[in-house]
């Protein structure tokens, strides 16, 4: 699998690069102990592994409910398509969540589920027809699940390149949830099972979470990328 983590390799802070393990170094003292551990603990329970996808959600605020649930059950990527002309304006937000998170945007479906292939990831559209049910899908593998529009739900152009499609079993005489419960209650399922699976939710190499861990100091320190540059400029990174 290529490189899933959008935290880059190295960091520019100004005219200089610094490198994850040089952006801990110099920014530690500027952060305290307690927000040291709450970082690790974050970090400990992401994943790479399942990608929530969003195609062509047309109310900003159930885009924003899926974002903090994702954050919330430790998925660490989001991927949104943006391929809805009109969106219904929402005062939900994100309230921040995705600051912590990889969320890519995409203006249309094709090259977001390429460039997910290309990863790795099997494609698994939401969807109530011809559809496995979320418990007997093996979620230790890379893969992408695909939220659709509220309205219609996922594309038949996405549902022809997915490799299998998988829906929420239904008690009811209802045949869908709220794109926002329905997420929420998906992730939070994949997570569960991961963990009775595999023991573990959290699976970042080495390498991504000194990446991501980087991420978050900068983002944890108001004047991160001044105290970066001066250090630099100072010499201070030797």
């Amino acid at each position: 699998m290529t490189d899933r983590c959008l935290c880059p390799e190295t960091f520019s802070i100004g005219d200089a690069q610094f490198t994850a393990s040089e952006v801990i170094a110099l920014l530690g003292e500027y952060v305290s102990p307690e927000r040291k551990v709450r970082i690790d603990e974050v970090i400990a329970e992401r994943s790479y592994t399942v990608v929530p996808v969003m195609e062509g959600l047309f109310d900003r605020g159930n885009v924003s409910a899926v974002i903090r649930s994702g954050e919330s059950l430790g998925f660490q990527a989001m991927h949104i398509i943006e391929s809805c002309e009109f969106f219904k304006e929402a005062k939900r937000v994100t309230q921040g969540a995705d600051k912590w998170l990889d969320v890519q945007r995409w203006e249309t479906m094709v090259p977001c589920i390429e460039d997910l292939k290309a990863k790795g990831y099997r494609i698994l559209a939401t969807h109530f027809e011809d559809a496995t049910p979320l418990d007997e899908v093996d979620w230790t593998q890379p893969s992408a699940l695909v939220f659709g529009n509220e309205k219609d739900g996922v594309t038949d152009e996405l549902l022809e390149m997915a490799d299998e499609r998988v829906t929420i079993p239904m008690a009811g005489f209802s045949q869908s949830f709220n794109i926002s419960v329905a997420a929420a209650l998906c992730l939070y399922h994949i997570r569960n099972a991961r963990i009775a699976k595999l023991g573990h939710h959290g699976d970042l190499t080495e390498v991504e979470q000194e990446r991501l861990r980087a991420d978050y100091y900068i983002k944890s320190i108001v004047a991160a990328e001044q105290i970066l540059e001066r250090k630099g400029q100072d010499g201070d990174r030797e």
